[in-house]
């Protein structure tokens, strides 16, 4: 068995005593509790060294321990590896400590290396010295971290309950609720009410780097959907997903998680739960229990904290509630119409050609130009069917459309009787879809009204099947009747 080196401060102490107090070798190695041997072996070091108490008294021990032992020559003849390029070579995939072992052993052949255990043993004290975690102090009212728990809840239809957990970053206040499923609307839709739970609006979200929020997740700039975005301009706070495979950037999140798990879920795991809804009302009643539960370290519990620390630092929860809303690029087609699933709606005719944004909720059609309101709609589900606002028409076209029946039979009625009958007449050729007038049914009888509601003598029917004679023009005597 090896034996074991002295402490370099006992060391440092034979020569305080054998110099500064001038004491023999048998008093030191009784002061010491030593051999006499021992003294003289470090004395006689020390003097191979050149080394006096001025020397020694103003040298740490590092320095000390380099100056009077140095490195033995077995250990200096042993041929370090470089462990930086072995730390990074062990990331490419394959790589093993037993194929870089070898490497090094066939690049130093013929000279002394170590051994593969003691090529471990270095490598780990190597990455160990590598590896710091920094203890984060979160601010009040900064943060909020949300994350889905990898385990869910039986329902009564063979299906599972997905489970949405938040927490403040100063408090750990926690938040549980049950979604169907971990699409986007759920993600936004869970994250609405842990809002309206806490009441009240962090400076930053911070959650993973689901699909359903970030359409491209990068470790510096991640990019999210357009209605993340959206739900983060209503609320006026930043979404800020952590770094890809780094789960200890919200290391708040994935504690929260595994308390609910244990508090919450580990509870609810023999219960029968018809729906979502039940099970999203029976984490609901568990969870005062959980954010009042003692702290076992701490004075106080969650809810507390939070009552003292974040819940004053929260900004006020924007007057209207979020709504779920999508949005599509459109294109204003040459009769001032947009087409949203299948169904058409007007715009200002003035943006014919160009591309627009529509919002869409459950129960309107919002179109946007440049982030600008142009057009809103309440929502049609009827498949190929036209939503038109008259102000979007051109003046020409509103004009034209002024001109309906009635008024075209009124007008012809200004000129007289017989002209309102005529045109009564023309627009009753005309198919029902064109000239918009009721089927009269069969022909017209002698005094029957062409048009209902319409006024003067001539819109009735006289005796025969044809129009009576029309009076001479005044400008024109001399035309044939």
């Amino acid at each position: 068995m090896p034996q074991q080196r002295m402490d370099i401060r006992m060391i440092k102490d034979i020569f305080r005593l054998k110099y500064s107090a001038a004491l023999s070798h048998e008093a030191i190695s009784r002061s010491l509790g030593i051999s006499k041997g021992v003294v003289a072996k470090y004395l006689g070091l020390a003097g191979a060294a050149g080394l006096d108490w001025a020397t020694v008294a103003d040298l740490d021990e590092a320095g000390l321990e380099r100056r009077l032992l140095g490195r033995s020559s077995a250990e200096a003849a042993v041929i370090e590896p470089d462990f930086a390029r072995v730390h990074i070579e062990l990331r490419r995939k394959g790589v093993t400590l037993m194929l870089l072992w070898q490497e090094y052993r066939a690049a130093h052949e013929g000279r002394r290396t170590w051994a593969y255990t003691q090529f471990c043993e270095h490598y780990k004290a190597f990455a160990k010295s590598l590896k710091r975690s920094m203890r984060q102090h979160r601010r009040a009212g900064e943060k909020l971290f949300i994350d889905y728990a990898g385990a869910t809840l039986a329902l009564a239809d063979g299906s599972r309950a997905q489970i949405f957990v938040s927490a403040m970053g100063a408090s750990i206040y926690t938040f549980a609720c049950a979604t169907a499923d971990q699409s986007m609307r759920s993600w936004l839709g869970a994250m609405a009410r842990a809002l309206s739970f806490y009441g009240g609006v962090p400076q930053l979200i911070v959650p993973d780097n689901p699909r359903a929020l970030v359409s491209d997740a990068c470790r510096y700039e991640p990019r999210l959907n357009e209605t993340v975005r959206h739900f983060a301009r209503h609320y006026d706070v930043s979404i800020l997903p952590a770094r890809p495979f780094l789960p200890r950037d919200k290391a708040t999140a994935e504690s929260a998680v595994q308390v609910v798990t244990r508090w919450i879920l580990a509870r609810l795991r023999h219960a029968v739960l018809a729906d979502v809804h039940a099970a999203d009302a029976a984490i609901s009643a568990l969870l005062a229990s959980l954010n009042n539960r003692p702290f076992q370290k701490l004075d106080g519990c969650r809810a507390s904290l939070f009552a003292a620390l974040d819940g004053p630092a929260l900004t006020p929860l924007p007057p209207q509630p979020w709504q779920w809303a999508t949005f599509k690029t459109v294109k204003a087609h040459i009769d001032y119409h947009v087409e949203v699933e299948f169904h058409r709606y007007s715009v200002p005719h003035s943006l014919v050609g160009l591309e627009l944004e529509a919002r869409i909720t459950d129960a309107l059609v919002e179109v946007l130009h440049r982030g600008q309101r142009v057009a809103c709609h309440a929502r049609s589900r009827r498949r190929g069917g036209f939503t038109t606002v008259d102000a979007h028409m051109p003046a020409a076209h509103r004009a034209h459309k002024q001109w309906t029946p009635e008024r075209l039979i009124h007008w012809g009625s200004g000129i007289g009787p017989n002209t309102g009958q005529f045109v009564a007449q023309l627009l009753q050729r005309l198919p029902p879809s064109r000239a918009r007038l009721p089927q009269l049914p069969g022909p017209a009888q002698p005094g029957q009204a062409l048009w209902p509601g319409a006024t003067g003598g001539g819109l009735h029917a006289g005796a025969g099947a044809a129009c009576g004679a029309l009076p001479p023009c005044a400008r024109h005597p001399g035309q044939r009747a």
